[in-house]
């Protein structure tokens, strides 16, 4: 009697459980959607890496209106996008004296683009924020939150004082190189031909680390060559991360972190903030989707008498003004070809394929070191999140993998905003009383 005893409540609680699991099952698809916003309007949302440019920062043309680019208040309203950091991006020159200067003023320029936005513009709609305490107070007002993102230290020339006032014209990270060897770091462009000059970080670079650690600006692995952030990472006191890159194992190109250094990101406190950039989630299937419409796309081009650039890597080598004239002339282009790209018949990368970088991510080094990221306006962005205004459908298809609230919120800003606490800490500290 004692063990049929037992065997009925065996069967109870199977009973119990097959049915929990009959009633998650049993979720519509409305009711995913529904939970699904819910989580989406509880976190804060942050998206670690949205380019500007200036001339979008005028009276006549500014982020309180619905403009053509990927990230603007509107847009980041509509999508549920609370905090975007807007990057002071200079391509890499010349390592010249005038090169550093020019790039120095390129640099500021921005800086003061984006506090005019938040101080003078548009203050009532979107704050700067120089912490994580900043970005909650901020978005609980309801208020978007912008923070200030540095790449390629080039721009900091040989000065390296300059690293402690963009810090306190509220940089928060700050990568030492970009596409091109700079004076700090190697370049992942160095894989094209084997060609570098320091085989990671140089004598400044190695200063700069410690710099950066003083002055509390999270160090961004994202473009120097694997050796230089492998280095990076053993120099600094403090966490690092990496603000839009993807899994290398997944898609081999070198703006991917490959597992050595993924892993030495983890034992480092790091975060990886994974990118949306079509080319670096999946490069063949974005080839293909490439190779048919820019077949489109020329011909409409053709039709509309416009020459289009073939190499997509000289337009960020184009001077601002050169750059901002040419997308100026391939505008009527790229509208045209929105109202006829259902003729192309290969299929683009998507939010399923960029989620899939996130799950191999979470499944190798946990799910606190990983975060998302968009690379908006600099080149990024993929089928169902292109703009702002999309951002929802990345918690949507979390939702769908199973990740549940805790977790979401961890990739969406608590694990970034945890190093950037940690890293703050660690400047205290190192700066001392005084």
């Amino acid at each position: 009697m004692k063990f049929l005893h037992s065997a009925t409540k065996l069967t109870l609680l199977l009973a119990i459980f097959l049915l929990g699991a009959c009633t998650e099952a049993a979720e519509t698809e409305e009711e995913l959607v529904a939970r699904a916003r819910g989580i989406h309007e509880r976190v804060i949302t942050l998206d670690t890496h949205n380019d500007i440019s200036v001339a979008n920062f005028t009276e006549e043309s500014n982020y309180t209106m619905d403009l053509d680019n990927q990230v603007n208040i509107p847009k980041m309203v509509a999508g549920g996008l609370d905090v975007s950091w807007m990057v002071v991006y200079v391509g890499q020159g010349p390592l010249t004296d005038e090169g550093f200067a020019e790039a120095n003023a390129d640099a500021l320029a921005k800086f003061e683009a984006i506090h005019w936005l938040t101080e003078e513009k548009a203050p009532d709609q979107i704050e700067l924020a120089l912490t994580s305490d900043d970005v909650r107070r901020i978005s609980a007002s309801g208020k978007k939150v912008a923070m200030i993102a540095i790449e390629n230290a080039y721009q900091v020339g040989m000065d390296l004082g300059n690293i402690k006032k963009f810090q306190e014209l509220g940089g928060r990270y700050m990568s030492l190189s970009h596409n091109g060897h700079s004076q700090f770091s190697d370049s992942n462009t160095g894989e094209r031909d084997s060609t570098w000059l320091y085989n990671g970080l140089s004598e400044m670079g190695k200063e700069a680390i410690a710099e950066m650690n003083k002055w509390g600006i999270m160090i961004d692995l994202s473009h120097p060559s694997k050796l230089s952030n492998m280095q990076a990472m053993a120099l600094s006191k403090a966490p690092v991360i990496a603000s839009h890159s993807a899994a290398r194992t997944m898609n081999d190109v070198s703006r991917n972190m490959d597992d050595e250094q993924l892993l030495a990101l983890k034992a480092n406190g790091g975060v990886i903030q994974t990118v949306a950039f079509r080319g670096y989630v999946n490069s063949a299937k974005n080839d293909a989707y490439q190779a048919a419409s820019d077949s489109l796309r020329n011909a409409i081009a053709a039709e509309m008498g416009v020459t289009l650039i073939a190499n997509r890597r000289d337009l960020f080598q184009m001077p601002a003004e050169q750059r901002e004239a040419y997308q100026a002339s391939v505008a009527p282009v790229d509208e045209a070809f929105e109202a006829r790209k259902g003729e192309v018949t290969a299929e683009p990368v998507n939010v399923s394929d960029f989620v899939d970088h996130i799950d191999y991510l979470v499944n190798l080094i946990g799910v606190d070191h990983v975060g998302i990221s968009s690379d908006f306006d600099g080149g990024g962005g993929i089928d169902g999140w292109n703009n702002a205004a999309e951002t929802f459908n990345v918690t949507l298809e979390l939702v769908r993998r199973g990740y549940t609230e805790e977790q979401i919120e961890k990739m969406w800003s608590g694990n970034l905003l945890r190093v950037l606490d940690e890293v703050q800490r660690i400047a205290r500290e190192i700066q001392g009383p005084g």
